[in-house]
């Protein structure tokens, strides 16, 4: 019993920690809204704040913004803290095969903060506008050469309003002599693309390089495989999210998000087309022999038809056992012309034809069996066996699955260091999307891990910081998905009323054990009733029996007296012959020492 006493004392402490934690969130939560008027009363605040300072809980810790410094060597580095575009060059081309109206990279860049900040004075660069081509680009402080370095590529993205369709990726401009920053369009030549991108539900993180073939000079755009994690989280929850792309000389690759690795592979077998196509390929100029047999199995040309096999019986065949229920209506039609129904005042007969009233089902069918001409049902016919066709047999002549001979493939070539790519001098955005406001921030192209790292924590992880810092409790969350779904209230009340039910039957409820002094004297067996008071009369119990075992021993000590007094008597019985026998016996049977002793 004091088990259960202890878990219900506990659980209502929860309880009451509970409730006490929401109140708290809520005050917290009416502590932020900011009361103009309450401004003209200075004097008053401070003293109403010098007494809720007592009671209230401490603020949330305030993370105060300061621009990202490199920690070392950068090809590239960028956090748009000093609000301009400086470095940056807005396109001026057209697309190729678009119409005019939509062809022009006419879309707006910004910087700005990021609408619910919580670092202010933290500002990126945002595409502003919707529906439109967008292209801005930005030079390297020197081309990157794929050496003996790896590559590291990481920046910042904020769906500010959600992503309907649209991309947030980068491209690394290949170091070219028509490189014009000024005319960057979708054409331009590209090393690497990375970056996020959605249309409808389809949630893609990009990697994608153009590799040179070695033999015929042209490029071809490989893709890496699809990751497994599931990306949708960072397209919808309007968090700024931190993406990384390392490249590593040994051809292995590495893509994070919020520095966790969400696909890795290595360039050789990892992308798709291939990197280095096959050593063979089917000989396009082989044909299929005119008597090349691909069936494995064939008609039996021996095989026969019985000469019982009907071919024309029918699959369904009328009932014969049937018989027509009683009360059908023969003379009834199933349908009548409702009677109610009238011709439109506008019915032209000439246009129209004959007006005819609508047909309804005919209401003295409603109590019958039925109305019209009875037919007997159908049935599956018994004999029918349907079209005769000659079993199949293995076919003897069975050559497979033709395939066009292998040949050498002219145009085989294998490059084992794929990571040496085509030198890059420029990082460059070109995006169309269908919502506005996405944000970008912090963009660093460097070779070493942990300058990228620093970087991530001066910028990305004071954002997150921030955002946990200004992130209410757990009930205050529950609160708030309750407040975007009503029905979130009906999982809450169950959730705690069901275990408070349970609590109190489990409490309240239990059997009571009937004492050792209710039940009779039988051989049943009886439960045994471990508690204080069964203890208490268990001790009782043994000292009674000790007071009766010194009762025992006292008896026996005077029968004992009783004893040695009767054998005197003996000896004076002796000496007296003259009483006769029966005295004698009588005198012996008295005697206390033939006595037996009483049980107790």
């Amino acid at each position: 019993m004091e088990l259960k006493w202890l878990l219900c004392v506990t659980l209502l402490a929860l309880g009451i920690l509970a409730v006490q934690a929401h109140d708290m969130d809520e005050d917290n939560d009416a502590d932020d809204v900011v009361d103009i008027e309450d401004d003209l009363d200075d004097g008053i605040e401070e003293v109403e704040e010098s007494k809720s300072e007592t009671s209230s809980p401490p603020p949330a810790p305030k993370v105060t913004y300061r621009p990202p410094v490199p920690t070392g060597e950068v090809y590239f580095a960028e956090s748009f803290d000093k609000g301009t575009l400086d470095g940056w060059i807005l396109s001026r081309a057209k697309k190729d095969d678009t119409d005019d109206e939509i062809a022009k990279y006419d879309g707006k860049w910004e910087v700005q903060d990021m609408k619910e900040t919580k670092l202010p004075g933290d500002k990126g660069l945002v595409m502003v506008t919707r529906a439109k081509h967008h292209a801005i680009s930005s030079k390297l402080s020197k081309p990157f050469v794929f050496d003996t370095k790896p590559l590291i590529i990481q920046y910042e993205v904020n769906f500010q309003n959600g992503i309907e369709c649209g991309g947030a990726y980068v491209k690394l401009l290949s170091k070219t002599p028509e490189l014009n920053l000024d005319q960057f369009h979708d054409k331009t030549p590209y090393t690497i693309m990375f970056g996020p991108d959605k249309c409808g539900e389809d949630y893609k993180l990009h990697f994608i390089f153009r590799h040179k073939n070695p033999k015929t000079g042209k490029y071809e755009e490989k893709h890496a495989k699809r990751p497994d994690a599931d990306l949708k989280t960072y397209f919808t929850d309007k968090k700024t999210h931190l993406y990384t792309l390392v490249l590593n000389p040994d051809n292995s690759f590495e893509i994070l998000v919020d520095q966790t690795v969400v696909n890795s592979g290595n360039l050789l077998n990892d992308m798709s087309p291939p990197v280095n196509p096959p050593r063979e390929i089917e000989d396009p100029n082989d044909q299929k022999p005119e008597d090349w047999d691909e069936r494995p199995k064939i008609p039996d040309p021996d095989a026969v038809k019985p000469d019982d096999w009907d071919e024309d019986a029918p699959a369904k065949i009328a009932d014969e056992n049937a018989v027509k229920p009683e009360g059908w209506l023969d003379d009834e039609p199933e349908y009548v012309a409702d009677p109610d129904a009238e011709k439109p005042e506008d019915w032209d007969e000439d246009m129209d034809g004959e007006w005819e009233a609508p047909q309804i089902a005919n209401p003295k069918c409603e109590t019958a069996p039925g109305c019209g001409t009875w037919q007997r049902p159908m049935i599956d016919n018994p004999n029918y066996k349907g079209k005769w066709k000659p079993p199949m047999i293995d076919n003897v002549n069975y050559q497979g699955i033709w395939k066009p001979r292998k040949i050498p493939n002219p145009d085989f070539f294998e490059d084992l260091e794929p990571f040496k790519m085509t030198p890059f001098s420029a990082v460059g955005l070109e995006l169309w999307s269908m919502t506005s406001d996405i944000f970008f921030d912090n963009f660093i192209i460097c070779t070493e891990r942990a300058v990228a790292d620093d970087w991530a924590s001066d910028g990305w992880g004071l954002k997150k910081a921030a955002d946990g810092a200004a992130e209410p409790g757990v009930v205050g969350q529950m609160m708030a998905a309750a407040e975007e779904r009503p029905w979130l209230w009906v999982v809450y009340i169950l959730t705690v009323a069901l275990p408070v039910f349970l609590v109190v039957l489990f409490c309240c409820s239990g059997k009571k054990q009937p004492s050792a002094a209710e039940y009779k004297k039988t051989d049943a067996p009886q439960p045994d009733v471990v508690d204080d008071d069964k203890e208490e009369k268990d001790k009782g119990e043994k000292e009674e029996e000790e007071e009766e075992e010194d009762t025992n021993e006292e008896k026996l000590g005077s029968d004992a007296d009783l004893g040695s007094a009767s054998q005197e008597e003996e000896e004076e019985e002796e000496e007296e012959d003259r009483k006769p026998a029966s005295e004698e016996e009588e005198t012996v049977n008295r005697s206390p020492r033939n006595r037996k002793p009483r049980k107790d």
